[in-house]
């Protein structure tokens, strides 16, 4: 694991000043543990995936707390979600008790359902992602975000090798009763080749020679653990027939290269995939930002009938919108910047002419930087660690 301070830290310090508990969620081997030892270096720490200790807590969960010295990192408890009563309970005992009970979850889904129910106004819940490029230079394209890719990205190959297996038997299988790991396990695959395409279940089902509504579970089951982002389209009346389908992206590129076969920068350089890509990584990238920062996640796509189409679009504060348009190029034109102009004009005629409008084109770092980063009127062209800065 690499060293790099994490920017959701803060966050995490705040809010175990303030709530007796704080729920850590995100996709396994994020950082979520490593974080929070680093942190509370003197807190306890029990690991829920652990079949004895499993057993013990659901034998006797009164007992097995009653041994727990708080403070305590509660680590993985989507294993054990039954402990969130038990939790809750000692903390009605002593409510101003802040700070007692760190608890970690790779599961959004059942483990929130299980925080809503038992932990309403006692705990604080945060998300964290794999690493950003904010965060560490070392976030790329080819690699992604996991920390210990980062470490040794000469091992990256066995590394997501290792993690889709554990990933197919522990998460998978904890969410829902997939049957046929192997077809799953080609879903994922099928998936990464849709990278950035907008959901056609059907196309998915197909090759698979599943339902569709197999694949609408399956989906669930990739949100749930945090391995897509599904992007729903900015549904406002622009005036305009609008493609009501979300885009799907796989979260961390550097899983999304392993699953489509790219195992180096040459592969990458040369792959039909390298646009849908670095669109993903782009995407990804903005919720990390809006997610370490505490702001609700918030980005959309827009594409309408009449072939118009913006990468991004996130919402700001006053009805400001900010458009973004990805190009995996180091040349960048004018013309690259037509439809988020269209857009923007359609967007001031539906609201107000006044409304402010922030567009970007983001693309790959060139050799020599331009002059200017003025592309067309209102629209400023960025390499895409510049573009990251401003978010």
């Amino acid at each position: 694991m690499i060293h790099i301070q994490r920017a959701l830290e803060r966050h995490v310090l705040r809010a175990v000043k303030g709530f007796p508990a704080v729920v850590l969620t995100g996709p396994r081997r994020a950082g979520k543990t490593w974080m929070l030892r680093r942190l509370f270096p003197r807190a306890g720490y029990v690991l829920l995936e652990d079949p004895d200790i499993v057993a013990r807590l659901r034998a006797d969960p009164q007992g097995f707390l009653d041994a727990v010295d708080t403070p305590v990192i509660l680590d993985e408890v989507q294993h054990v979600p039954e402990v969130l009563a038990f939790v809750r309970s000692r903390i009605d005992r002593q409510p101003r008790r802040v700070g007692q009970w760190l608890l970690t979850g790779s599961q959004d889904a059942p483990l929130m359902h299980g925080v809503s129910e038992s932990m309403a106004g006692r705990a604080a819940v945060l998300q964290l992602y794999p690493m950003s490029a904010r965060e560490t230079s070392k976030v790329t394209l080819l690699h992604g975000g996991y920390p210990e890719v980062l470490a040794r990205p000469a091992d990256a190959r066995l590394w997501f090798a290792s993690y889709l297996q554990t990933y197919l038997e522990r998460d998978v299988r904890a969410v829902t009763a997939v049957r046929d790991l192997a077809t799953f396990r080609r879903f994922l695959a099928l998936v990464a080749s849709r990278h950035g395409q907008v959901l056609n279940k059907t196309d998915l089902a197909a090759p698979l020679g599943v339902s569709v509504p197999t694949i609408t579970q399956w989906l669930g089951v990739l949100e749930t653990t945090a391995q897509i982002l599904v992007v729903p389209p900015f549904y406002e009346n622009l005036g305009k027939r609008l493609i009501k389908s979300p885009k799907v992206y796989l979260a961390d590129s550097g899983l999304a290269c392993h699953l489509l076969g790219i195992d180096s920068a040459a592969e990458l350089a040369k792959s039909p995939f390298t646009g849908s890509l670095f669109e993903g990584l782009i995407a990804s990238e903005i919720v990390k930002a809006q997610v370490n920062a505490g702001r609700r996640r918030e980005i959309y796509h827009f594409r309408d009938e009449q072939g118009l189409e913006v990468d991004f679009v996130t919402p700001g504060p006053g009805g400001a919108l900010t458009l973004v348009e990805c190009k995996a190029v180091r040349t960048v034109t004018p013309a690259m910047a037509a439809p988020m102009q269209r857009l923007r004009d359609a967007a001031r005629k539906a609201r107000r002419k006044d409304t402010a409008v922030n567009m970007f084109l983001v693309h790959e770092a060139p050799t020599v930087k331009p002059p200017t980063e003025a592309l067309a009127p209102g629209v400023r062209a960025l390499p895409w660690r510049d573009f990251l800065e401003r978010l």
